[in-house]
């Protein structure tokens, strides 16, 4: 009898003991299923974070993709070899406030929008106009340049107004301000117009005689035309209109304003009015 007593208890020990261990088990399991869970959902917020914040999508992937054209002086090679200009030293110092390094992709300016919406390239940085039709489909920054779309010849050519290029050769760079200058002027739009891929193909053809004028920024015409340059025979016959420069980011773009704060530190201690000296270039109010 008290064998069968001793055997009892001591099923009941086993019983209890594992009563308790399951107990423990399904508590920790629980705990872990909880875990598991919290962590998916702050997962999910994090992307979903990431998904709204262009900004956030930029610094997760630690660079920002910088769109441009060779455009002097604004993005171009020195004779050093060096890749340079106002706006590549603009970038850099931005990208260095916002965390996160400037890498530069040249791009085709006529496709340019469509190479930002699909995200070959995270903005515009390039000497870009500021439009109401570009405001409207992009995300752009404050203006932080000043500019102009000129008249540029030979030095020797007659011109007094526009009227002088009615039915002549004119160029432009394709997708610019100044196709849409020329499309917009009542003179210009009656000249034969030639696009061209970058503005520096514009100054070959007038410097070559096989187009009669371009119609230029005013920023890379002065930096690139005149005495003591590879075209000293060409000249700025006239001033169109005043534009300015802002850069571009996908519609929606929460960068824009991140780009805006830091010009306003770069303007605060100094940093953009002496790029904009060392390049002879105006800063817009």
């Amino acid at each position: 009898m008290k064998k069968l007593v001793s055997m009892a208890m001591a099923a009941a020990l086993v019983l209890g003991l594992a009563a308790c261990g399951s107990t423990a088990s399904s508590a920790v399991s629980s705990e872990s299923a909880a875990s598991s869970t919290e962590s998916s959902a702050a997962s999910e917020s994090a992307a979903e974070t990431s998904a709204d914040s262009d900004l956030a999508y930029i610094q997760g992937n630690g660079k920002m993709v910088i769109g441009y054209t060779v455009y002097e002086p604004m993005n171009y090679t020195d004779e050093n070899g060096v890749f340079t200009g106002f706006d590549t030293e603009l970038a850099t110092a931005v990208c260095e406030k916002l965390g996160v390094e400037p890498e530069f992709v040249e791009i085709n300016w006529d496709t340019k929008e469509t190479e930002l919406a699909a995200k070959s390239i995270d903005c515009i940085w390039n000497g870009l106009t500021l439009t109401a039709d570009r405001e409207a489909n992009m995300a752009c920054t404050n203006a932080y340049v000043k500019n102009a779309q000129v008249v540029v010849m030979k030095a020797d050519g007659e011109y007094t107004s526009t009227a002088d290029l009615v039915g002549k050769t004119i160029v432009a760079e394709a997708g610019s301000a100044g196709e849409t200058t020329i499309q917009e002027d009542e003179n210009l739009s009656q000249a034969d117009f030639v696009s061209k891929t970058v503005q520096t193909d514009c100054l070959m053809e007038v410097a070559a005689g096989t187009a009669d004028a371009a119609i230029l920024d005013l920023t890379l015409a002065s930096a690139m035309i005149g005495e003591g340059t590879d075209y000293a025979n060409l000249t700025i016959k006239d001033e169109l209109n005043v534009e300015e420069y802002g850069v571009a980011f996908r519609k929606g773009s929460d960068v824009a304003e991140a780009v805006n704060t830091a010009f306003d530190e770069l303007k605060e201690d100094g940093t953009m009015q002496a790029l904009a000296d060392k390049y002879s270039l105006t800063l817009a109010d």
